[in-house]
């Protein structure tokens, strides 16, 4: 151990086995100092559009800083027509003109090993890399296509297109370790057939030792095992914790956006830990300055937006890009020759398909059952995990290109044979983790099921009913059902383990449909794609005025989990009552996820009788702009609010977000009256996202706005707050 104290006046002094966030500072170096600069990026998931951007910073960075390394921490497979299209050939002559110096592996690059040809893209692009890979806890001997490129070594005479557990770079006279680590949870969430994954915490011991035992005191972990994921498997918090003499965590897999570095001091030296977001949003930059003993005694790290104005593309990188972009183009604009009429929800968060029944994974089942039942007519149920759903579909013509980005994977069919039992309990690992996201989330058709979200996992599910047209079937617990999913599921992915089993029992048929060509043929086959949310999937609420065949709700339960409607009681809901302009700001505020505790006091004057937080929220929802008053100081917030004025606020919320929305014609509502145009054009934005519908042609825009027409407008329009 190198026995040092971490400078006070850079650290945030913390107490032992505590996690803090660290302040950007300059880095500054004493004599005999070693200042290096490391470059990160993962969680890319071919996204290319913005490459030449990327290339044009690390050069800018590299003129600055002559001791650097670029690292990437894995998952640049999977998640664009890119890879759909290349499987990591796009990426590859890229990221070896940026001159990569390593690159550890994510879950995602192990997605394709169950495919015929297995992980033969996977070999052919550590082959073509022009940089090693790291991988200290990755056993890749079982598997033909990738055995012969492991050397199960820690060393400094490396080969580029190779891989190895640690590499050693001399940089500027300095040797510095760079380990991998990928997540255990890869054996259950892709497909990496027979390579196998070691405990993270013993594999880093001994990458520690083994260059120390070099003479190495400057060590940087490149890991895929997630800042903040479960601690059931392994996380980069859980890594510094347990492990003394890593110097530096570059970290991927949760997709954490961390503006500035994290510091755990709760070893003998410091561990700074470092994530980079997403989806080639960002470079990261890790300016650190290591003393004669290898501790870290300063440092500063922030992000740099790959998409901020004035960045001019790289032009050597955007001439590699042209060819595969021309070609990815041509499939993006093809249309499928079906319209959505709604927003299809396939997004992440609260109310997304990890953690929520959503009209795209209705839809996307009921593709999948449509399909098996040709195949086996005694197929009656279908199930989708969240995970595998990447993107939502916007409003408008379906374009293959936006099919292909929802379903990335290629997944092919499975008709599991399974008990009643086998089935249940599935389900409750489904929800197991509600309302935390969970890409093991299931989807279903030809089912609804309850869960009360207080019990305790494994025995949360109350309720399951096979449904056959009207037609609801309690689950029988002894009986075999025929249940189509993917084979990824059907395998025991994302930890179905009496999934798993039957597969292990030969209870499972592999016709190889393609999840997005069924879903193509399924949505040509209807006369229109407007699919809702249908109560498949019902957490408890604990409301008892409102009855489940209502049809409002599937939105009062989906907005009260979203944390966006509570109740006017504890269980009373108050469907029919009207919405009032103070719960409307609330309602925003929380949308927005705004501070309303920070927010500057608002000029009105008729407010200070509600409580603090409802003052504090209607002054951050004015200060916004997403509300006015009635006069300059009248904000009459217990009026009733119209439907007109909700779809005004609402408006000023999607345009904040999205930009300015093109109106060409008005909604065809026959009731607009004197209603200003901003109104028209608020109230036909709605219209065409699908989120609000007329009564008889008319909008009844002076209409007050009851609670259960909010909780749907809600439902619906939360997405559209998502960048």
């Amino acid at each position: 151990m190198k026995g040092k104290m971490f400078k006070s006046a850079v650290a945030v002094a913390l107490t032992a086995s505590v996690v803090g966030v660290q302040s950007p500072a300059t880095a500054e170096a004493a004599v005999g100092d070693f200042e290096l600069t490391i470059m990160h990026t993962n969680d890319t998931h071919a996204n290319l559009d913005k490459v030449a951007n990327r290339a044009t910073l690390v050069k800018q960075i590299r003129e600055e800083k002559p001791n650097n390394l670029l690292l990437d921490a894995g998952d640049v497979f999977s998640g664009t027509l890119y890879f759909n299209a290349f499987e990591g050939q796009a990426d590859l002559p890229l990221m070896n003109l940026m001159k990569y110096d390593a690159m550890t592996f994510g879950n995602h690059e192990f997605d394709l090993g169950s495919s015929e040809r297995g992980h033969q893209s996977l070999a052919a692009f550590v082959e073509g890399a022009e940089f090693p890979f790291v991988a200290a806890n990755v056993d890749f001997s079982g598997d033909e296509n990738m055995a012969g490129y492991q050397n199960e070594v820690y060393t400094a005479d490396y080969n580029n297109g190779e891989i190895y557990n640690g590499v050693i770079k001399e940089i500027d006279g300095e040797q510095v370790g760079i380990f991998g680590l990928t997540t255990e949870e890869t054996a259950s969430i892709s497909s990496p057939g027979e390579i196998t994954f070691s405990n993270y915490i013993e594999a880093a011991q001994e990458a520690v030792a083994a260059f120390e035992a070099e003479g190495v005191n400057k060590i940087v972990a490149l890991t895929h095992i997630g800042f903040n994921d479960s601690a059931e498997f392994d996380n980069d918090q859980l890594l510094a914790e347990a492990v003394e003499g890593i110097d530096v965590i570059v970290g991927g897999h949760t997709h954490v956006k961390l503006d500035a570095p994290v510091v755990f001091e709760g070893n003998t030296d410091p561990t700074v830990i470092v994530q980079a977001n997403e989806y080639n949003k960002f470079l990261g930059q890790l300016d650190v300055t290591f003393n004669e003993d290898g501790v870290i005694t300063s440092h500063a790290g922030k992000l740099h937006d790959v998409n901020a104005a004035g960045i001019v593309p790289d032009a050597e990188a955007a001439e590699l890009l042209a060819p595969f972009a021309a070609d990815v183009e041509e499939v993006k604009n093809q249309s499928t020759g079906a319209t959505a009429e709604v927003f299809l929800n396939g997004g992440r968060n609260e109310g997304g398909v990890r953690a929520s029944e959503t009209n795209l994974g209705n839809l996307i089942t009921d593709g999948m059952l449509a399909t098996a039942k040709t195949i086996d007519p005694a197929t009656v149920i279908a199930v989708q995990n969240g995970g595998g759903i990447r993107a939502s579909i916007n409003v408008g013509d379906i374009t293959v290109g936006e099919v292909l980005t929802t379903m990335p994977f290629g997944n092919a069919l499975a008709i599991m044979n399974i008990t009643g039992a086998e089935l249940q309990t599935a389900l409750e690992h489904s929800v197991r983790q509600f309302p935390a996201e969970n890409g093991g989330f299931l989807h279903v058709a030809g089912l609804e099921f309850s869960f009360d979200p207080s019990k305790a996992a494994g025995s949360r599910v109350t309720s399951v009913n096979v449904v056959e047209g009207d037609v609801r079937t309690p689950l029988d617990m002894n009986k075999s059902y025929k249940v189509a999913t993917n084979t990824f599921t059907a395998k025991g992915g994302d930890g179905f383990t009496s999934f798993g089993a039957a597969y292990e029992a030969g209870r499972v048929s592999e016709p190889g449909n393609i999840d997005y060509e069924m879903f193509i043929d399924h949505i040509e086959s209807l006369d229109s794609v407007k699919p809702t949310l249908e109560n498949r999937i019902n957490p408890t609420v604990p409301f008892t005025d409102i009855a489940m065949d209502r049809w409002s709700y599937p939105y009062v339960k989906d907005t009260f989990y979203r944390g966006l409607l509570k109740g006017t009681g504890e269980t009373t809901f108050s469907p029919k009552r009207e919405l009032t302009r103070w719960e409307a700001a609330t309602i925003i505020s929380r949308m927005m996820k705004l501070d309303p505790a920070t927010a500057p006091a608002s000029p009105f004057t008729d407010i200070s009788d509600l409580p603090a937080d409802r003052q504090n929220e209607i002054n951050a929802v004015f200060a916004e702009g997403y509300v006015t008053g009635k006069t300059s100081t009248k904000f009459n917030p217990r009026d009733k609010i119209s439907r007109a004025h909700f779809a005004l606020m609402l408006n000023r919320v999607y345009e904040k977000v999205n930009g300015d929305y093109p109106v060409d014609e008005y909604a065809s509502y026959s009731d607009y009256g004197k209603h200003t145009a901003e109104t028209k054009e608020a109230i036909t934005l709605l219209d065409e996202l699908g989120i609000v519908e007329g009564y008889n042609g008319k909008f009844m825009p002076s209409k007050f706005t009851s609670r259960e027409e909010t909780a749907k407008m809600i439902s619906l329009f939360a997405p559209h707050t998502v960048k």
